[in-house]
C-alpha cells in the first residue's frame, strides 16, 4: 500500500511537471557536510543538450537543485550527485533517498576526486544491507546507443587507477550508478574549463547519454 501511494505521488509530480513546461528536469542533489555539491556547473546543461540532440529527448537543460530529505526529490526520474569532499545524510534523508529509489527513481553519483570514502559511508545508511557492486563491462548501461566494450571510460587521471562503475540494486533493478576514477561529469563541462581533448569529452558525453538512455528506457 505504501509503495502504491508513492507511485501515485511520483506519477502526479511527473504529470504536473509536463503540464507546466512540457519538459522533465534532472535533479542535482544539494547535500550537507561541506562538500562542493555545486561542482561542475556547466556539466548537466551540456549533457542535456547533447542528449536532446543525440537521443531526441526533451529534457530541460537547467537542472533542479533538490535536497535529499525533500518530497521534491520525487519530481525527478534522475538525480545526480558530484563533488570532491564530505557528504552527510541524516537518517531522515537516507530514508527518503531509499524510498525514492525503491519507488522508481535513479541516482547517478560521480566521484569528482575525493568523494569516495564519504559517499560509500553515506550510501551505506541508505542501503545498510548492500555494498557497491562493480558492474561488468557487458552491463546494459554500457550498451545503449553508444557502446563501451571495455566498460567505463577514463576521462581524467588522478591516482593511476582504472575507472570503475558500481551499482546498488532494488529487486535486481539498478537504482544507483556510481562512477569512480573516471571524472565523467568533468568531461561534460564547457571545453575551456578542463581543456579536455575533444575525444575524451566526446566519450564523457556519450557515456552520460547512455546513463540517460538507460534510466528512461528501464
Amino acid at each position: 500500500m505504501k509503495k502504491t501511494i508513492i507511485y501515485i505521488i511520483i506519477l502526479f509530480a511527473f504529470i504536473s511537471s509536463y503540464g507546466q513546461d512540457q519538459q522533465l528536469k534532472i535533479g542535482l542533489l544539494k547535500y550537507k557536510g561541506g562538500g562542493d555539491w555545486y561542482a561542475d556547473p556547466t556539466a548537466l546543461p551540456n549533457l542535456v543538450r547533447f542528449c536532446n540532440n543525440e537521443l531526441n529527448t526533451n529534457l530541460n537543460p537547467d537542472p533542479a537543485i533538490v535536497e535529499p530529505g525533500s518530497i521534491e526529490l520525487f519530481n525527478y526520474p534522475l538525480v545526480h550527485i558530484t563533488g570532491h569532499g564530505n557528504v552527510i545524510f541524516s537518517e531522515e534523508e537516507a530514508n527518503n533517498i531509499r524510498t525514492y529509489l525503491e519507488a522508481g527513481g535513479f541516482l547517478y553519483i560521480d566521484d569528482n576526486y575525493g568523494l569516495d570514502e564519504f559517499i560509500r559511508r553515506e550510501m551505506k545508511k541508505v542501503f545498510p544491507e548492500q555494498d557497491f557492486t562493480e558492474l561488468p563491462s557487458t552491463h546494459e548501461i554500457y550498451r545503449q546507443k553508444f557502446h563501451f566494450e571495455n566498460g567505463l571510460p577514463k576521462i581524467h587521471e588522478h591516482d593511476n587507477k582504472r575507472p570503475q562503475g558500481f551499482g546498488l540494486f532494488v529487486e535486481e533493478r539498478l537504482v544507483c550508478f556510481y562512477t569512480y576514477e573516471s571524472d565523467i561529469s568533468d568531461g561534460w563541462e564547457d571545453p575551456s574549463v578542463h581543456n579536455n581533448p575533444p575525444e575524451a569529452r566526446k566519450k564523457a558525453l556519450e557515456m552520460g547519454a547512455n546513463i540517460i538512455s538507460y534510466v528512461f528506457g528501464n
